[in-house]
């Protein structure tokens, strides 16, 4: 199955690679793709470079993982990558976004109605992209159907592990969790940054 990422200039590194490291254990069931909005190489807010297919290329019924950032401030207000984000999210079988990349999906309205989180520091400005969408302001990650929404930065690992929990069983997050040394924190409520 697919697992395609969606970049865009100044997204944050570790919503990104947090995410992939866990996915990436699990190869024989997914492959990992970039895409932004263009395709071509896009930069991280700490510079890191990446190289990316534009996102007329993403296939339909995949997952899509959607990062946050400072780079979201500019991207709210981009008509046609919310277009495509919309499309894209549509058609895909599940959605998860980290940090602010729930205020790019927020913006798509495909939240509205539905239960989601974000980082804490940038909590108020994400909830002003759609306030039809329920938002939680404790919690690490929060599922509504297929959508998956964590707060800021490396609650991205908690949310994929809790991801692959919930399509790969609890046993197999915890062997990548324990074969990547991180502390899963299994308890999506449980917020310490609120």
């Amino acid at each position: 199955m697919r697992f395609d990422v969606i970049l865009f200039e100044n997204f944050e590194t570790l919503d990104v690679f947090g995410p992939v490291e866990v996915i990436g254990k699990l190869d024989q069931h997914y492959e990992i793709d970039f895409f932004s909005q263009d395709g071509g190489t896009v930069r991280s807010s700490q510079n890191a470079r990446i190289q990316s297919g534009p996102l007329a290329m993403i296939e339909k019924k995949g997952i899509v993982l959607i990062p946050g950032g400072f780079g979201t401030r500019k991207e709210v207000d981009n008509a046609p990558f919310i277009e495509a984000l919309r499309s894209i999210a549509n058609g895909s079988q599940f959605v998860l976004t980290v940090c602010t990349g729930s205020a790019l999906l927020a913006r798509t309205g495909l939240l509205s109605g539905r239960r989601a989180t974000s980082n804490k520091m940038a909590f108020d400005w994400v909830v002003e992209q759609d306030r039809g969408v329920l938002w939680k302001r404790k919690a690490r990650w929060i599922r509504d159907d297929k959508y998956y929404t964590s707060s800021g930065v490396s609650a991205g690992i908690d949310m994929t592990l809790g991801f692959v929990g919930d399509c790969h069983g609890t046993e197999t997050a915890e062997r990548i969790s324990r074969g990547i040394e991180y502390l899963w924190n299994r308890d999506a409520g449980y917020d310490p940054f609120c």
